[in-house]
Parts: structure tokens; C-alpha cells; sequence
């Protein structure tokens, strides 16, 4: 698979030069590119060693004896045949997860052995931190990956005057009407194909969306197998029913009795729960958003949950690339909230941390109101409303303004920048400026 750019790769270039790092675990779902990114990464060292301990799982036995980082490299330089260096040489240690002892070391590397470049990933890692509740605070970064962002999408297409002319508007600099096409053009694509690395790669390389529709389908059954690795003894029917429940429910509160009518709520919430920790899923949590941090007053009671990412979204679906393509309308791309989706995800997306998500809701008698998202920029709370196109009403926003004494709001629409009284408008394509700008 071809390699393309990432925007987390700066941040690994500012840790590569400073003096006070730490060793970096990189998080996420498989699929996302996780291996890909450090291989290209070690292209900046004299030395790159990577250890994989699912595809040699004999190797774990170098961290079981004990923990000193100097005796580690030793033995995986030998066994390698790769000198280890410190700032030569960058060890990788890949799905990590296969070994809780080489979990455990990393926080070593830091307090032993600093000056070595040290990176691991792993797929379904959260399932073996979940039983490490200390293993490394203080002492291990955590990065996290999702699949590609819009950003990074144009940048893959070499549209990278079109990201940066994105990335520097705002609702008081907005972009040319045909730039602004363009753009939603594109969105309008990268919706459909979504964000996955192989499916990007795909559409870069020979711009054929059938493929790109059967690498999805491909991916949907691999992690369909996958979840047979989630939990020992747990269903994986009992996954396959509540991840499908996630799909149909989208865009609303999820509801528990729709979820599968066999299903106890035990059963859904435990779902609901690995299918989070395996990245597959993230939940949007309601918060009374009366100050921040908005996770002090949330209540995990009522949630929402997105998929993590648009392709594979549309592709359980079952909706066709060619009518979606064919449509000059963009709502026929919006089926199941596409759009709601799509706006969270690019949230996560443009910050490399683990970011909660958060709506507001009121359930006032004839008053109710519920606003997509809430997030936190500098010391607010700020109200988000996705619309698909570039109508609809934003009672919805105003109530939250009103009700929360809040001087700014933001729209997100098929719409350019623009501002309104009390509202700023940010097209589809841009959410991830909401974070950047300010």
C-alpha cells in the first residue's frame, strides 16, 4: 500500500528532538494506519528496529525475564541483527498488546534508559490497559489515530493549496465561491469513500470506487472477526447485533430496548462498551454544558454514538457509490446523519488526543431542544448545529444561548464562513477549524 502523509507526523518529529521525551504509545482501532506511520517515521534514524509480537510471538519471552531496558535492547539487538543506539536507532515495538510484561516495560525506558527513541502501537491494545490501570502514568505518552481527516484526505490528492486556503479561513475570512465548491466537492467524496488508509490509498492511486467499495466491505469482516478477540467467553453474535444497533441508530439518543429485543441491558451496555474501548465506536455524551469541563456535569445515562468512520458507515448500509456520486443534491449523501457523523468525527480528529464528545439536550414540556455537539474552546463552552444543507431553523442554538447566558454559537453547514448575529457558519469541510482557530 502506497504511503501517504499524516499530520501527526509533525508531532513525532518535534518528539524525536526533545531532550525531555517520553516513550510513546500509539493508540487507536486497527486499520488506521498505526505500523504504517512509525515505518515511515524510522526512515529519520540511522538504526530502525521493529519487534512485531503477534507475528513473532516467541520474542515476548525477551521482556519476561525482567525489565531493565539496557538488557532488553541487548538481547532484541542480537536477535535482530540491529544495532540499538541511542538517537541512531528508533525501536519499534508492534501489537504490543500480545505481551502486558513489554506493556510494563515501557515506563522503564523512560526512567532508565531516556536517551533511546522508543515507539509501540498495538491493535485492541485498550482491551490489556484496561487491566494495567497504572502502567505508565507520567512516564508513557499516549498518541491516538483515527483514519484519515479531510485535511489529510486533500493532502493525499495533492490538493495541499486547497487544505492550507481551508485552514486559514475563518467566518470573518471565508473563501471564494468557487474554492468553496471545490471543497464541498470533495467533502461530498471523502464522505462516501471515508477515511480508512487502504480505501484512501485506493482512491489515490487508481481513483477506482468500486475497489475502494469492495476494500471496504473487506474491512467490515475483518473486523467482524475481530470480535471474537474482544473479551473471552463473550459473544460475538452479541457484538455484531449492538455494533448494527450503533449503525441504525445514528444521529439519535441510543435507545437500549431497540438495540436487539433478545438483549438484556447488561448484555448492550457491556457491548457497547468493548466496541468503544475497540475504537470501532465513540460515544457523544449528554452534558449540561453549564461550564467545563463538560464531562463534570454529563450523564452517561443518555448517549449517542457515532461509528468511527463515513465509508464503513455507508457501506453497512448498503448504499450505492454511483447514486450517491450521481446526485448533484447533497442531501441524498446525508442518509442515516451522515453529516452529524462525519462533524464529530473530524472533532476527534484534529487534535491527536482522546477527546470526549458531548451534545446538550432539554426535555422541557413543549421546550424540548438538543444541540449536536458542545465543545471546549479556551474556557467556554461553545454550541455546534450540523445542518446538511444550507437551511433550517437554529432554535435549537438560540435556546442554548439563551438559557446558558452564552455570547457565541457556531453552525455548520453545506453553507461558506459567514457570520450571523450571535452565530458563526462553518462549512462541512472545515469543522476541524473550530479547534485550530482558536
Amino acid at each position: 500500500m502506497h504511503y501517504l502523509h499524516r499530520d501527526i507526523e509533525e508531532q513525532l518529529t518535534a518528539w524525536k528532538d526533545d531532550s525531555n521525551r517520553l516513550p510513546i504509545l500509539i493508540r487507536g482501532a486497527r486499520q488506521v494506519g498505526k505500523s504504517s506511520l512509525v515505518r515511515e517515521f524510522g526512515k529519520q534514524f540511522e538504526y530502525y528496529l521493529e519487534v512485531n509480537l503477534e507475528l513473532k510471538p516467541s520474542v515476548a519471552e525477551v521482556f519476561e525475564q525482567d525489565l531493565d531496558p539496557h538488557r532488553i535492547c541487548q538481547d532484541l539487538s542480537v536477535i535482530y541483527n540491529v544495532p540499538v543506539e541511542p538517537g541512531k536507532t528508533l525501536l519499534f515495538i508492534d501489537e504490543i498488546q500480545q505481551s502486558k510484561p513489554a506493556i510494563s516495560a515501557l515506563r522503564f525506558f523512560y526512567e532508565i534508559y531516556p536517551s533511546l527513541h522508543v515507539i509501540a502501537a498495538g491493535s485492541l491494545l485498550e482491551f490489556a490497559l484496561s487491566e494495567l490501570p497504572s502502567f505508565g502514568v507520567g512516564r508513557i505518552r499516549s498518541v491516538f489515530m483515527y483514519p484519515f481527516s479531510f485535511h489529510e484526505y486533500l493532502q493525499a490528492l495533492s490538493e495541499n493549496l486547497l487544505a492550507e486556503a481551508i485552514r486559514k479561513a475563518s467566518p470573518a475570512r471565508p473563501v471564494s465561491a468557487l474554492i468553496h465548491k471545490k471543497a464541498l466537492g470533495l467533502f461530498k467524496r471523502f464522505i462516501i469513500t471515508g477515511g480508512m488508509p487502504k480505501v484512501v490509498s485506493e482512491y489515490v492511486t487508481s481513483a477506482n470506487l468500486l475497489r475502494c467499495q469492495q476494500i471496504l466491505d473487506d474491512l467490515i469482516v475483518s473486523f467482524d472477526d475481530d470480535f471474537s478477540k474482544y473479551k473471552s467467553n463473550y459473544s460475538p453474535a452479541i457484538l455484531r447485533d449492538v455494533f448494527n444497533a450503533v449503525v441504525a441508530q445514528n444521529g439519535g439518543k441510543f435507545v437500549f430496548s431497540k438495540a436487539a429485543p433478545d438483549l438484556n441491558r447488561i448484555q448492550v451496555k457491556n457491548s457497547l462498551g468493548l466496541l468503544s474501548k475497540a475504537g470501532l465506536i465513540h460515544p457523544v455524551t449528554r452534558t449540561a454544558a453549564n461550564g467545563i469541563p463538560l464531562g463534570a456535569e454529563s450523564n452517561s445515562k443518555f448517549r449517542k454514538y457515532i461509528l468511527l468512520d463515513s465509508g464503513i458507515f455507508q457501506r453497512i448500509l448498503g448504499l450505492n457509490f454511483s447514486d450517491l456520486l450521481l446526485s448533484g443534491d447533497f442531501h441524498a449523501v446525508n442518509k442515516g446523519s451522515l453529516a452529524e457523523l462525519v462533524v464529530g468525527l473530524e472533532l476527534l480528529k484534529s487534535s491527536g488526543l482522546r477527546r470526549e464528545l458531548f451534545y446538550w439536550a432539554r426535555d422541557a414540556k413543549n421546550s424540548q431542544a438538543e444541540v449536536d455537539y458542545i465543545v471546549q474552546v479556551g474556557n467556554d463552552a461553545v454550541p455546534i448545529e450540523v445542518k446538511s444543507g444550507t437551511k433550517g431553523s437554529m432554535q435549537s442554538l438560540f435556546l442554548f444561548l439563551d438559557a446558558k447566558k452564552v455570547h457565541k454559537g457556531i453552525r455548520i453547514s453545506e453553507e461558506n464562513f459567514g457570520k450571523y448575529d450571535k452565530v458563526d457558519v462553518y462549512p462541512l469541510y472545515a469543522a476541524a477549524n473550530i479547534l485550530h482557530s482558536r
